[in-house]
C-alpha cells in the first residue's frame, strides 16, 4: 500500500529502509514513523520519546493517524498469525516482490490435495 500510494504522489516510497535502518525510505519523515512504529509493536520503554519526536514532526492529529495505522497492521498480523491465516494466491503473488526485497521468505507450505 505504501509503495503504490506513494508512487501516486511521484516519490515512490523505498520499502527496503524497514528493514534497514539508515536507508532513506524517501518517505517524509521515515526514520521518526519508523521508530515510532518500532516502539509501538515492542512496547519499548522509547514509546513516549518516540511518540514526541512525531508529534514535533507531524503535528497530533497525524500522529493520531500513525498511530492507528500501526496499531491496525501490528493487529492484523497477530490475528493472522495466531490463527494460522495464509496469504492465498492472489496475495502470495501480489506480495512476492516485496517479500524479496525485505528478506521475507519461509519454507513452502505443503501441497494440500
Amino acid at each position: 500500500m505504501l509503495r503504490e500510494s506513494s508512487a501516486l504522489e511521484g516519490e515512490p516510497a523505498d520499502i527496503t529502509a524497514i528493514a534497514n535502518p539508515g536507508h532513506d525510505s524517501r518517505v517524509p519523515h521515515g526514520p521518526t514513523l519508523i521508530a515510532f512504529a518500532e516502539a509501538i509493536v515492542t512496547g519499548s520503554q522509547a514509546l513516549e520519546a518516540a511518540r514526541t519526536a512525531v508529534v514535533e514532526a507531524i503535528g497530533p492529529a497525524a500522529t493520531v493517524d500513525a498511530a492507528g495505522v500501526a496499531s491496525n497492521f501490528e493487529r492484523m498480523v497477530r490475528i493472522a498469525g495466531s490463527t494460522g491465516i495464509e496469504l492465498g494466491d492472489r496475495l502470495e503473488r501480489g506480495s512476492a516482490d516485496a517479500r524479496a526485497e525485505l528478506g521475507l521468505t519461509r519454507p513452502s507450505a505443503p501441497t494440500r490435495h
